[in-house]
C-alpha cells in the first residue's frame, strides 16, 4: 500500500481569507442591528394597534352564532364602532385573504352598516372557506338582533338560513362515502 500523503494549506492563506472575511461581517452585523430596530418599531406598532382594539371592544355587545360544515363562528357586535372587525385576534383581511374576505363581509355590505360598528370573532373548525361562511352567517345573524328591519334584505340573499351541507360520513368496504372499490370477475 502506498503512504497516504497529507497536505496541509499554508497558514498565510487562511489569516489572508479571515481578514478578507471580517469587513463583510462588519457590515452585516450593522445590517442585523438596523432590521431589529425596525422590527421593534413594528412590533410596538402592532401593540399599539390591539390596545386600540381592545379599548373599542368593551362594552355592551350583541352575541350570534354562525355554523357551516363543521366551522363554528362566535360574532360580537358592538355598537358605535369604527368598522373594526377582528378574527382570532387578527385583522379580517390577514385571517381571511383574497376571495375569503368579501364572502365573510358579504352581509355588511348588503346592509350598509359597515362603517359603524365593530366586530369581534372567535371561529373553529372546519377550513378557511367554511370559516368564512360560518362568519357570514354569524354577522347577518347579529346584524338581524340589531335591526329587524334588515331581515328582507338578508333572506332574499339567503344569508340567514344556515347551509347545512356536510361531508358524508364513510361506509366500511367503500372507499369514500358512495365510492365502491373497482369490480373485479375474478
Amino acid at each position: 500500500m502506498p503512504d497516504k500523503k497529507i497536505i496541509k494549506k499554508p497558514k498565510t492563506a487562511a489569516k489572508s481569507a479571515e481578514v478578507k472575511v471580517e469587513k463583510p461581517l462588519k457590515e452585516a452585523k450593522k445590517e442585523i442591528k438596523a432590521n431589529k430596530e425596525v422590527e421593534a418599531m413594528d412590533v410596538e406598532g402592532q401593540e399599539v394597534d390591539r390596545k386600540m382594539e381592545a379599548a373599542d371592544m368593551k362594552g355592551k355587545y350583541i352575541l350570534a352564532i354562525g355554523r357551516r360544515k363543521t366551522a363554528a363562528a362566535q360574532v360580537r357586535l358592538y355598537e358605535n364602532g369604527k368598522g373594526l372587525i377582528v378574527v382570532n385576534g387578527q385583522k379580517l383581511s390577514q385571517y381571511f385573504p383574497g376571495e375569503t374576505c368579501g364572502i365573510a363581509t358579504q352581509a355588511l355590505k348588503l346592509s350598509g352598516h359597515s362603517r359603524d360598528l365593530n366586530f369581534s370573532i372567535i371561529v373553529r373548525g372546519g377550513g378557511k372557506s367554511g370559516q368564512a361562511e360560518a362568519v357570514r352567517h354569524g354577522i347577518s345573524r347579529a346584524l338581524l338582533k340589531l335591526d329587524e328591519k334588515l331581515r328582507e334584505v338578508l333572506s332574499t340573499a339567503s344569508l340567514l338560513t344556515r347551509d347545512r351541507r356536510k361531508k358524508e360520513r364513510k361506509k366500511p368496504g367503500l372507499k369514500k362515502a358512495r365510492k365502491a372499490p373497482q369490480w373485479s370477475k375474478r
